[in-house]
């Protein structure tokens, strides 16, 4: 696959805007099919919240949903859906997204669907209330009544953070949505959702030249209004090893989390991939060395994972993130034996490294990875809009293989030296067997 080269235009009101076509202008090779991508990505996500507010950034996407200046409630869907188009978003720990795939004769219907909504969407004492309760029943769906809901990214952080906006809940809680006002909905629009303090991103069959002219058309006049300055989220790195333990009555098993900090992913990328590049050696595959160990030769676990990315994607946030190793184990074996075992492989990679084989093996299929996620439109446009986003360039998505592609044996053995004990946090889960626990 050849990656896309990004145009980029910024428009009067801050706006920036990123085009990738298929084929380059004056390009003789096929367009591909025609079917164009559209994202917005906002710079804002869970850890801007303010305190008291918790599960904002969430509830307020869905209130995105619910109808615009131009446009009655669900309007935009039937938009979609009626052009056989799909859209959808979600919110990450620092921004939040939005997309549609539709055929390329539909985009500029969906330009104006993404421009309305960012002018003024339609904030009613309705909607926020219909849209809360949604939101608590997601968070009954997805945390309270699920087994292992919300682990780790919900459980383990505020073990290894300490300050508000890196520890809290980013699904929120229950006290805090009820309390959320069409007030506050208008001042968190106000300030977080300016053209300015997003990225649109255009990807498929697209003309640049005319994609262009059609952002003008239905961006331009968005009124630009001052963009907050981004906060350091930045906290000190933990001086002893931190503890904590979460009863779960839906749990089958017990089961432990262990996480770390990770170098900046902005300005120590190349670390960050050795970290990403160590997590594949630990646990893609069968042939990894924490299957290996810990499933296949001393059987003390049903599951084990390892990765760079809170949220289990690696560059999907800025600093800090969060390295963790999660195994779900049987009762009748210790969680220190898990870590003993998981300790004992970090040790072994910090001294030896990965061998050539591994080492090739796990980032070609890193790679192979990306390239397969990518060949599919809608993930190649919000990576695009992401890495615009967190780290001002959008090229860095085609770099990336053969920057993972240049990861040494040394740089993995560098990583795994780095996740010590001393500086980690430990969360386990305790199953309850309780059948009637669960949320009200």
């Amino acid at each position: 696959m050849v990656e896309p080269q990004p145009h980029r235009v910024t428009l009067p009101n801050g706006l920036r805007v990123v085009l990738a076509p298929n084929a380059e202008p004056g390009s003789t090779e096929p367009g591909g099919p025609p079917v164009v991508g559209i994202s917005v990505h906002y710079d804002v996500g869970f850890r801007s919240e303010p305190q008291g507010r918790t599960g904002f950034a969430h509830l307020f996407e869905h209130l995105m949903f619910q109808g615009s200046e131009s446009l009655e409630k669900l309007a935009h869907f039937r938009h979609v859906q009626g052009s056989g188009g799909i859209f959808n978003g979600s919110t990450h720990q620092d921004y939040t997204d939005y997309f549609q795939v539709l055929p390329s004769n539909a985009l500029e219907r969906g330009l104006f669907l993404e421009a309305d909504r960012m002018r003024a969407p339609r904030l009613t004492e309705e909607n926020l209330r219909n849209q809360v309760d949604v939101v608590k029943e997601e968070i009954r769906l997805n945390v309270l009544n699920r087994p292992y809901g919300g682990f780790p990214w919900i459980l383990l952080p505020p073990v290894l953070y300490s300050t508000f906006a890196n520890a809290h809940n980013g699904y929120g809680d229950f006290t805090d949505l009820e309390r959320a006002t069409v007030d506050d909905c208008a001042a968190f629009f106000d300030t977080f959702y300016a053209p300015g303090n997003a990225v649109l991103t255009i990807t498929g069959d697209i003309d640049v030249d005319h994609a262009t002219g059609l952002v003008e058309k239905h961006f331009g006049d968005v009124p630009a209004r001052s963009v907050p300055e981004r906060p350091s989220f930045a906290e000190p790195f933990l001086e002893g090893e931190q503890r904590d333990r979460q009863q779960d009555p839906h749990a089958p098993l017990p089961a432990v989390a262990l996480g770390y900090r990770l170098p900046d992913p902005v300005a120590e990328l190349d670390s960050y991939l050795a970290n990403v590049v160590l997590g594949e050696v630990l646990s893609d595959g069968d042939a990894s060395r924490l299957q290996q160990r810990l499933v296949y030769q001393d059987s003390l676990v049903v599951d084990v994972q390892a990765g760079a990315g809170l949220m289990g994607a690696p560059l999907d946030a800025r600093d800090p993130d969060t390295f963790t190793v999660t195994a779900v184990h049987s009762p009748e074996v210790s969680t220190d034996r898990v870590m003993e075992a998981i300790d004992s492989e970090l040790d072994r990679l910090a001294t030896e490294g990965p061998t050539a084989e591994e080492l090739s093996r796990v980032t070609a299929r890193w790679s192979a990875g990306l390239y397969r996620d990518h060949d599919r439109l809608i993930s190649r446009t919000l990576d695009l809009g992401s890495t615009e986003l967190l780290h001002g360039r959008a090229e860095l998505v085609g770099e990336l293989p053969d920057r993972v592609g240049a990861i040494t044996t040394e740089d993995v053995a560098a990583a795994a030296k780095a996740l010590r004990p001393e500086t980690r946090a430990v969360l386990e889960i305790e199953p309850t067997g309780d059948s009637d626990g669960g949320a009200a």
